[in-house]
């Protein structure tokens, strides 16, 4: 085991002899604490036979595990004031739960089992399969939120980037209780963990209590996925045609990954273009000219690719003059610096959405993911 310290001693690392990182953040003046368990996989390691697997996965882990019943699962961390819930996104599924201090030993044992020893009972994997296939006709009946499948879909065409979080009906109809114990066999291992905490707590007693859950014979190797291709020649295009009051558009460029020297650059584009109600898109799309409600912007950035994406909802008659206008304000900023003034409210802006954003989100391991606006968008609305 070894321990590390970072940032004025603010946040404290633990790493396992078997790979299984732990960090934290203790918080003395507070009387909660979050806890996270982050697992490196996620719809990029899946392949088209088998899409939608870690989010079918994510979910049964919460049906019960060897000590704790669906039921009881859900009492026991709502009962002492507590929260409970996981997400999947392309690289990274998370199970969390908050509540009183008092109560940390109490999580741990939940979360952990849940992880460690789920107990897969045919009845509720028939019933969430149920749920799941709803799942996907409810993200299709949204448009504001299908339009980002169909993006991804184009910028990673024919990748597993491309493919639904969710997955397709007929890979979901198909899961058996043996794919489901396979894949997490093969996924989550502890060199693929972190576990995180941030609150009132030490940090010494809460590595002891986690390694005491996460025993491992020996180390395990980290996961691998394909590496992303950024491959276009012209633009794309892909049209959904629905029935709807409004058009929802996404339009795509790829971005930079999460370790790009520019990623900051490439926030304060996002800031100045569509970020807030000041930024150029709001201002010429909505407050001018009327065109759309929904204007915005939104940096996507994974490990080794990226996209920034301008997002709108308009009437259907007024699609062609709203990408216009869009593509015009995109070409201005392109090849007009930003002046002093609006240059500076970005830089200020910036550090202070991240600080009010990291006070509620959870401490994670920031070589894997780093949060953005697309995909806490995505993954936290896909609550189970």
């Amino acid at each position: 085991m070894t321990a590390e310290f970072s940032g004025a001693r603010m946040y404290h690392q633990t790493k396992s002899k078997n790979g299984l990182n732990i960090v934290t953040r203790r918080m003395p003046d507070r009387k909660s604490v979050a806890m996270g368990i982050w697992i490196k996989t996620g719809g990029r390691y899946e392949s088209p036979a088998n899409s939608g697997i870690s989010h079918f996965l994510e979910h049964l882990l919460f049906k019960g595990s060897k000590k704790y019943s669906c039921r009881k699962i859900k009492e026991s961390i709502e009962g002492v004031g507590g929260a409970l819930n996981g997400f999947t996104s392309e690289e990274v599924t998370c199970y969390l739960v908050k509540l009183p201090a008092q109560y940390l030993g109490l999580g741990v044992d939940i979360l952990s089992d849940m992880v460690i020893n789920p107990s897969f009972p045919k009845e509720e994997i028939e019933k969430e399969r149920f749920v799941i296939l709803e799942e996907i006709k409810m993200y299709k009946d949204l448009p504001q939120s299908y339009v980002y499948e169909l993006l991804d879909g184009l910028l990673w065409q024919g990748q597993p980037l491309g493919m639904s979080i969710i997955g397709e009906e007929k890979t979901v109809r198909g899961f058996s209780r043996e794919d489901f114990s396979a894949y997490k066999r093969r996924q989550y291992t502890s060199a693929n963990i972190v576990v995180s905490a941030a609150g009132l707590l030490d940090h010494s007693e809460f590595a002891e209590l986690i390694e005491k859950k996460f025993v491992s014979p020996g180390r395990s190797e980290r996961n691998s996925c394909l590496p992303a291709k950024e491959v276009q020649e012209s633009p794309r295009l892909n049209a959904f045609n629905k029935e709807t009051e409004q058009t929802h558009i996404a339009l795509g460029f790829y971005g930079l990954e999460r370790s790009h020297p520019l990623k900051y650059a490439q926030d304060l584009l996002h800031v100045m273009l569509g970020a807030n109600m000041s930024s150029r898109l709001f201002n010429e799309v909505r407050e001018k000219r009327g065109l759309a409600y929904e204007i915005g912007t939104q940096v996507k950035c994974l490990s080794d690719t990226g996209a920034f994406i301008v997002h709108a909802g308009m009437d259907n008659k007024k699609v062609e003059e709203t990408i216009r206008v869009i593509l015009e304000e995109i070409r201005k900023i392109t090849e007009k610096p930003a002046g002093a003034g609006e240059f500076k409210r970005a830089k200020d802006f910036l550090p202070a959405s991240l600080f009010s954003r990291w006070k509620t989100l959870w401490i994670i391991c920031s070589c894997w993911v780093r949060p953005n606006a697309c995909s806490e968008r995505r993954c936290l609305r896909k609550r189970s």
